[in-house]
């Protein structure tokens, strides 16, 4: 048997872009003002972003990535553990830490590194971590880390999370980590119920606010603030990558905690520090966030309209109440082939295949930025009504 049989024997994806019906890894020839993008010489309207404040080609946030990299360089080429911590890196954790309501934060180079890191620097032996099914890969693969054990419960359900949380002996540790907007579905944690039980059993709780921030709360505090329980929150997790408009993540929560995680979490320890250029891009988006609350009217604004519009049409969007809203199709090359007819037509979605969804659960994920105009939103409507009739997905 050799290693790489498994390699050869992987043809699907080949097969799909010999077909030209392949929707991954699609090259981008100009981004432009972030609504619409260039693609192979055809621009389309651009709902496949988590640029939900549209910030990435904002002047001033760009105009800070251009300083910082003048002052600082490119990068510190080491760790934030050894060189790699700059006093940027120093005010970001001190902003952000006050932004969601925390004593301390941490930053990180990536989201995906923040919950690795974070999950398995403080999930041990003997202690228990307690997921929704559909929590965000990386918080997946933080539990994997983890030298604990890892439980799951029904997505939203607080019958099945009360169960896992009834099956865990008082004596072990626990914590529960949900996301605050789940990234497929669009759909929010009802962390009111979460945090009870959590108080009930002695849990600890933590919130992957990724898609939440910028987007729930007063000015884009996140979920916590959203609902007012910023107090019964142990833990906030926050990327970068979405309405921050950079690269980059964070963890915030008590002093004590972000001590002993800076000092245990290997994505951290022994990962090169996060480029001045990124920090100083997420501090910009910062200042706009926290001074242009306008932004995330219009953000809601746009989210309205679009899922009434495609209520209206006869499309299938689940239970999203955010500005990510999924279109459910079921067989997997019927969302492959719409897909394709979608960016034909000059719209851009992603298409959910299975294992990311279960089987014949394939849907359509849009989302929606503040940049957004009616009429590029009216556009959008129009093309997935004639798609969605060519095809039978609605009448």
């Amino acid at each position: 048997m050799d290693l790489f049989d498994k390699c050869r024997n992987f043809t699907i994806a080949r097969e799909a872009i010999a077909a030209g019906i392949y929707p991954y890894f699609t090259t981008l020839d100009d981004n432009s003002e972030g609504t619409e993008v260039v693609i192979r010489g055809r621009k389309v309207i651009m709902i496949g972003s988590n640029n939900y404040l549209g910030l990435t080609t904002d002047p001033r946030v760009r105009q800070a990535a251009i300083d910082a990299t003048q002052k600082y360089g490119t990068s510190c080429t080491g760790s934030r553990f050894l060189n790699g911590t700059l006093e940027l890196h120093v005010e970001a954790e001190r902003r952000l830490a006050k932004f969601v309501g925390k004593e301390a934060a941490l930053v990180f180079s990536t989201g995906m590194q923040t919950n690795l890191g974070t999950i398995s620097a403080l999930v041990d032996k003997g202690d228990v971590v307690i997921i929704d099914k559909e929590d965000h890969a990386s918080i997946v693969d933080g539990c994997r880390l983890a030298l604990g054990t890892m439980k799951r419960f029904i997505h939203n359900d607080m019958a099945s999370l009360e169960k896992v949380l009834q099956s865990c002996p008082d004596s072990v540790g626990k914590l529960v980590v949900v996301d605050g907007i789940f990234s497929m579905g669009g759909d929010i944690a009802p962390l009111p119920e979460i945090a009870q039980l959590c108080k009930k059993y002695g849990a600890h709780l933590m919130v992957d606010d990724a898609h939440s921030l910028g987007v729930l709360g007063d000015h884009g505090r996140g979920t916590a603030n959203h609902f007012g329980l910023t107090d019964q929150v142990d833990l906030i997790m926050g990327t970068f990558s979405k309405s921050f408009a950079s690269l980059g993540g964070f963890i915030a929560g008590d002093d004590v905690v972000m001590h002993y995680v800076q000092h245990h979490a290997r994505s951290f320890m022994f990962s090169a520090s996060i480029p001045a250029a990124n920090v100083a891009a997420a501090l910009a988006a910062l200042d706009i966030m926290e001074h242009e609350p306008e932004r995330i009217e219009r953000l809601w604004h746009n989210t309205r309209k679009m899922a009434a519009g495609f209520k209206a049409l006869g499309f299938n969007i689940g239970e999203s109440t955010t500005p990510v809203i999924p279109i459910y199709i079921g067989e997997d090359m019927k969302a492959v082939f719409a897909w394709n007819a979608l960016f034909q037509a000059g719209v851009y979605t992603n298409t959910v295949l299975p294992p990311a969804v279960p089987p014949n659960k394939s849907l359509l994920r849009t989302s929606y930025m503040a940049t957004h105009t009616d009429e590029q939103l009216d556009r959008v409507l129009e093309i997935f009504e004639r798609v969605g009739k060519e095809l039978g997905l609605i009448e």
